[in-house]
């Protein structure tokens, strides 16, 4: 399973955000080993606010352990105090592998 978590951002607010959720990430790295990664989506949104991404590979992940990563995700956000520069909400999303096609 792996982790979606994206959100709008000021332009005026990317260059905090962006320290604080880098050393979020590197603190989960350390932590519970995942290999996080952050992007942007090239150009601003017609509102002028840049749409952030925040992936979390779990390969492996059973749901047990998906809902503790979440769980994990939420209050790691919580205590790098990400809400005062994201605009709205941090929306998850939570995808599975497939099997490859033969």
């Amino acid at each position: 399973m792996d982790f979606y978590v994206y959100y709008k951002v000021q332009p005026a607010d990317a260059a905090s955000l962006q320290e604080a959720v880098i050393a979020m990430q590197a603190g989960l790295a350390r932590s519970h080993g995942v290999v996080p990664q952050l992007k942007r989506r090239p150009a601003p949104a017609d509102d002028g606010l840049q749409t952030w991404m925040e992936v979390y590979p779990a390969p492996g992940a059973t749901a047990a352990s998906a809902d503790a990563l979440l769980a994990t995700l939420e209050a790691a956000a919580a205590d790098a105090g990400l809400a005062r520069w994201i605009c709205g909400p941090r929306h998850v999303e939570v995808f599975e592998d497939l099997p490859p096609c033969a």
